[in-house]
């Protein structure tokens, strides 16, 4: 049965879909707040306050990824069956509690027990369900509306990463914590509650309806060639991102210090921003893959010159060019679903896409610090996620991009 969906004015002020986007893009802050850079955070501050190993905690990250993989595949039923109101507040209350949980943590397992919680919470905050809200509301303009909301994830290193730091240097990490998330609550809570809900010209029963015959499934896309030439170098990719992004400030404390190493942190983030803004204005115009194979190439060319320098101005320097693709390889591979799937199947690839990522870059933290520990030092380890990188560009160059459409 088909129903009729009236035509929108995606691009006009009054659309309500733009304060759907606001309240995304808070709700980004608070998923990589708590569950992206708070991880480098919570790798310093614990190694510092028990001496536990790097590889133990790391560890505990990638256990987090992982289930956290597993759960966001079923992001969209979760939506279809809950509305996307109720699974971005349960995401958010999971989140900030595991935040908070972790002022309590006293021994290893504790540790584990807070992250595999605040799995749950990521699962409902992050990119996943992000796409997800935004594709109910928004058709010739979701990538904008996508990009825009995105770039939460880079005020969040701005954000709380330095912040974090700083209340801890003023308090102490358990106060922090509490701190933090009882703010995220007050402030990202209300925009959830009034502008993230079901879009009134798109009906519930026609929101997510189930894929019409020729459509994309799970295990079409699983068989696909053309599928996993976007998923196998973004997944590659990530493992390099995160992996750097949570040993960031690990690696640069002993050379500058925590509080350069903050800075360095927030000036990466900074330039994810302006890269994603500043790509925004042409990325529709532009071929993709090939925008993707350069933002690698500078990340990869940045990670080499770091490990062969110790000055602080250039390794301030090449933390901020590694960041200015950050913001792009987070949102790239959703405006090449975009341009090179049918919309119809726009949410769930995406989501799929979403889990092999963090399937496969849940190895990185871990990686890093197990390669670290063994070769007792951090060389070795920005080698490997420079290894990754050279890969994924190899394979979103494999594939042709289509001719951008016509404006």
């Amino acid at each position: 049965m088909s129903t009729s969906i009236p035509t929108v004015d995606e691009a006009a002020r009054g659309y309500a879909g733009w304060k759907t986007v606001f309240a995304c893009f808070l709700l980004a802050v608070a998923a990589w707040g708590f569950g992206f850079y708070g991880h480098t955070v919570y790798l310093a501050e614990l190694r510092r306050l028990y001496g536990w190993p790097t590889s133990l905690i790391s560890t505990a990250t990638t256990v987090y990824y992982l289930l956290g993989g597993v759960i966001v595949i079923w992001v969209s039923d979760a939506v279809r069956r809950f509305g996307p109101r109720n699974v971005a507040l349960a995401g958010l209350l999971t989140l900030c509690g595991s935040g908070a949980l972790l002022a309590l943590v006293r021994e290893p397992w504790q540790l584990y027990g807070a992250f595999l919680l605040m799995s749950f919470g990521w699962a409902g905050t992050s990119i996943a369900i992000i796409n997800v809200i935004l594709g109910l509301w928004f058709s010739a303009r979701r990538g904008m509306a996508i990009s825009f909301a995105l770039n939460g994830a880079s005020v969040a290193g701005i954000v709380f990463g330095p912040a974090l730091v700083a209340l801890i240097g003023v308090f102490d990490f358990a106060t922090a914590m509490l701190v933090a998330a009882i703010a995220t609550l007050l402030i990202v809570g209300p925009a959830i509650l009034l502008w993230v809900d079901w879009p009134p010209h798109r009906p519930r029963i026609t929101a997510i309806a189930p894929a019409a015959s020729g459509t994309w499934t799970r295990p079409r896309a699983l068989g696909s060639l053309q599928f996993w030439t976007v998923a196998a170098p973004f997944a590659l990719a990530l493992v390099a991102q995160v992996g750097f992004l949570v040993h960031l400030i690990a690696f640069l404390e002993p050379m500058i210090g925590r509080y350069l190493s903050g800075v360095a942190l927030s000036l990466a983030s900074i330039c994810a921003v302006v890269g994603r803004v500043g790509l925004g204005f042409f990325i529709d115009r532009l071929n993709q893959r090939l925008v993707t194979a350069l933002s690698l190439a500078s990340q990869a060319s940045a990670l080499f010159l770091m490990i062969h320098t110790t000055d602080t101005v250039a390794l301030i320097a090449l933390a901020s060019l590694f960041g200015l693709s950050v913001g792009n390889l987070i949102t790239l591979p959703s405006l090449i679903v975009q341009r090179e799937f049918e919309a119809g199947s726009f949410g769930m690839l995406m989501a799929l896409s979403a889990a092999i990522n963090q399937f496969t870059y849940a190895l990185g933290p871990a990686l890093l610090g197990v390669v670290k520990d063994f070769a007792g030092g951090y060389p070795a380890a920005l080698g490997v996620c420079i290894a990754c990188q050279i890969a994924a560009i190899a394979i979103i160059l494999s594939r042709r991009s289509p001719p951008a459409p016509l404006a």
